[in-house]
């Protein structure tokens, strides 16, 4: 059974986690993989006396647009230095009147878009695991990390949606109206780019993997709506980026203090991770 001191939390985004005095005893950590290089280094350390590893998804710089994140590398780094769990944080456009910019939502489901992203572990790469890997993905995200980022939002009484359906598109364009309106149809809630593979790799690996959602704008969905733009998406970010960090952080203290981990060795059934040290 998971032992609660081997508990190490891997945070993938980035943004908002700057604060030199945030991350205590900070390492960074440069790792290979069978898969190539994760996005940057892993900058190890504790958070409030929890083990976490930090990854900024797209690289410090932003230099990797979401097609071209190495999303293998990042979930293989993460687990080779032993992380349990993953929370990550991720911008989305809203495709629902309710779901405004500035809320928060923990995402519960996903309709993939993507196309050409290595979506498995399983691919006979050399120094990567044998076989083949046919992955359940219901639930998609881990309830008990969906929980921890629930109950943190609601304890800072943030504006949080306690579900949401991610539409994942390939980008870096966004959506056109016809698809804006489509994906609504779908019955998707939040539209975004970096969802998928990342929560399959992860699930694939046997972490718990729970994301929170900053909405942005309203995609392009809407009478009278313009394109989404890129100046107020950002500067929409930058204002409430602080709750989503404000949130996971939360989220940290309350898996970290968690004594029954017997959900982690579920995640383990009927796969080989054995084989991905």
């Amino acid at each position: 059974m998971a032992d609660a001191q081997k508990i190490k939390i891997g945070i993938i985004g980035g943004s908002g986690f700057d604060d030199p005095t945030l991350f205590e005893n900070r390492v960074e950590k440069e790792v290979t993989t069978p898969f190539g290089k994760p996005s940057d280094v892993l900058i190890e350390g504790h958070i409030k006396g929890v083990s976490c590893v930090l990854l900024a998804r797209h690289g410090r710089k932003h230099q990797f647009q979401p097609s071209d994140v190495n999303y293998r590398a990042n979930i293989w780094a993460l687990k080779r230095v032993g992380c349990t769990h993953i929370l990550a944080t991720t911008a989305t456009g809203s495709l629902v009147e309710h779901y405004r910019p500035g809320d928060l939502v923990i995402l519960d489901d996903f309709i993939d878009r993507t196309w050409g992203r290595q979506c498995t572990f399983y691919d006979r790469t050399k120094g990567g695991p044998r076989g083949v890997c046919h992955l359940p993905m219901r639930p998609a995200f881990c309830d008990h990390g969906r929980n921890a980022l629930i109950a943190a939002a609601a304890a800072k009484g943030y504006a949080c949606h306690e579900t949401g359906t991610a539409v994942v598109i390939q980008g870096p364009r966004f959506s056109s109206r016809a698809e804006s309106l489509m994906h609504r149809q779908w019955g998707g809630h939040l539209v975004n780019m970096t969802t998928v593979p990342e929560v399959v790799l992860a699930k694939e690996a046997g972490l718990s993997y729970a994301a929170v959602a900053l909405v942005t704008d309203y995609d392009c969905w809407r009478e009278h709506e313009g394109s989404v733009s890129v100046s107020e998406v950002l500067a929409m970010f930058s204002k409430n980026v602080k709750k989503a960090a404000d949130v996971i952080i939360d989220a940290v203290q309350i898996l970290g203090a968690e004594t029954d981990l017997s959900y982690l060795d579920a995640h383990q059934v009927n796969y080989k991770y054995d084989e991905m040290g």
